[in-house]
Parts: C-alpha cells; sequence; structure tokens
C-alpha cells in the first residue's frame, strides 16, 4: 500500500486526476464532432479493420449500421461531456474503457497495433488505464461536477445518485 500524500502532494494529484480526465475527454469529444452525422465514417472504419476482420467487417455492410453510427456518435459525444465536465465519471470510464478496447482490436495486425511501431500496445491501452484512474480515484471530484453533485442533499437520498458521482 502506498504512504499518504502530503497535502501539497495531494493538490498536486488533483491537478494532474483532473488533467488526465480533461485530455481523454476532449479526445472522446473531439471524434464526436469530428464524425458526427457520418455514418459512412463507421462504416469505413469497420470495414478496413484487419485481425477480427471476420467479426467487425460483416457489420460494414449490416442493417444495423445506422444504429451503430448513432451509438459510437453519441458514445462519443456523451463520453466526452461527461469526463470533460466530470459529471458522472464513475459511469462514463467504464464505457470508454470498453469503446478504447474495441478500437483496440479493430486496429491489430496481430501482433503490431496499427504500424511496426506499436508492439501490443498502443494509444487505446493508454486511454483505457488512465480512465481506470480517472474512476478508481474519483478524477471527477478533482475541479469537477461530481463533487458538486455529490454534496447535494437529493444524491445523499438516492443511492443510484450517490453511486454515479461517488
Amino acid at each position: 500500500m502506498l504512504p499518504p500524500l502530503t497535502p501539497q502532494g495531494q493538490s498536486i494529484e488533483k491537478v494532474m486526476l483532473a488533467g488526465i480526465r480533461v485530455c481523454v475527454g476532449w479526445v472522446f469529444l473531439w471524434a464526436a464532432i469530428h464524425h458526427f452525422g457520418n455514418s459512412a465514417y463507421v462504416g469505413g472504419f469497420l470495414s478496413h479493420t484487419r485481425t477480427f476482420h471476420p467479426v467487425y467487417g460483416p457489420l460494414a455492410a449490416s442493417p444495423l449500421l445506422p444504429f451503430i453510427s448513432f451509438m459510437v456518435e453519441y458514445g462519443h459525444l456523451l463520453i466526452g461531456l461527461s469526463l470533460v465536465s466530470g459529471l458522472f465519471v464513475r459511469a462514463s470510464a467504464p464505457f470508454g474503457i470498453l469503446l478504447l478496447i474495441l478500437y483496440w482490436t479493430a486496429h491489430m495486425s496481430f501482433p503490431f497495433i496499427g504500424d511496426p511501431n506499436n508492439l501490443l500496445i498502443d494509444f487505446h491501452i493508454t486511454y483505457a488505464f488512465a480512465l481506470g484512474l480517472c474512476m478508481v480515484r474519483h478524477a471527477g471530484h478533482a475541479y469537477g461536477l461530481d463533487g458538486l453533485v455529490a454534496r447535494w442533499r437529493m444524491t445523499g437520498e438516492h443511492p443510484t445518485l450517490r453511486w454515479l458521482t461517488a
């Protein structure tokens, strides 16, 4: 177990957690903004997968593609807004981790990820671990709205809200 942080260390940790949360949130938010309303982007992405092409490829020509595109676009948007604002980080981080792991498998040309410079590990895994850290360390309380909402009386009375902002 790690020793407790000094007050100065706690302040630095808070700033670092907020920075990680906002940076990863911006990545999701930018993905939502950049590809919003373009279902061809999702179809193109799915049709160019490599190692797991038998899993992802058929989805590109599936009648489910509009639904998948909708879920990806709004998933990026909601995860990004949650992380940037620091609201419901505990709920959005697992969905972000799931998306990142799916993208990681989609970029594989086993054992390389994307290109020969990334052997098994790339930014998708790094971001997934960063989101896991944000979830475990309650990064929404570090200059985020989770800390504010957690103090509301209504939050204390409703277990679901308490869990979301914990």
